[in-house]
């Protein structure tokens, strides 16, 4: 059950967080000693995650998660999907360009109490990059 529990935890961090922007979710589900280990910030817990999910909704305030699969073991949630969004500010010191993006993400939460305390995200960083027209993509051989 716990599980099951983990994964629904998850799940409303990005439907009812980012989806229906209710950040004040992330309060409750984020526990006050949150690491980001694949975007650190300076500052732990929902505070951190906010500036992290900040840096993307500056850059894309229409950003949508669209989760494709959620899978639960233990302590651990981990999810695939994408977010998209229209490039409407500075994003990474590129300036607003109006394209519409599609980025595929992986992430694994660990959950301790009803809680995210850690999360680890490989997302489509280059890909994301093309799509802005910053970066060419590879060329066919």
């Amino acid at each position: 059950m716990a599980t099951q529990t983990n994964q629904k935890i998850i799940e409303r961090i990005f439907e009812e967080g980012f989806n229906q922007n209710k950040p004040g979710v992330w309060d409750e589900l984020i526990a006050p000693t949150y690491v980001n280990h694949s975007f650190p910030t300076p500052t732990p817990g929902s505070a951190g995650f906010k500036m992290v999910v900040g840096m993307f909704q500056a850059a894309f305030p229409d950003l949508r998660i669209t989760l494709e699969d959620s899978f639960a073991a233990g302590d651990r949630v981990a999810t695939r999907g994408y977010f998209s969004g229209t490039h409407q500010g500075e994003f990474n010191g590129v300036p607003a360009t109006g394209k519409t993006i599609k980025v595929a993400y992986i992430d694994i939460w660990r959950l301790e109490n009803g809680q995210g305390v850690e999360n680890w995200v490989q997302m489509d960083m280059i890909g994301l990059l093309q799509q802005l027209g910053v970066m060419p993509a590879p060329q066919a051989g």
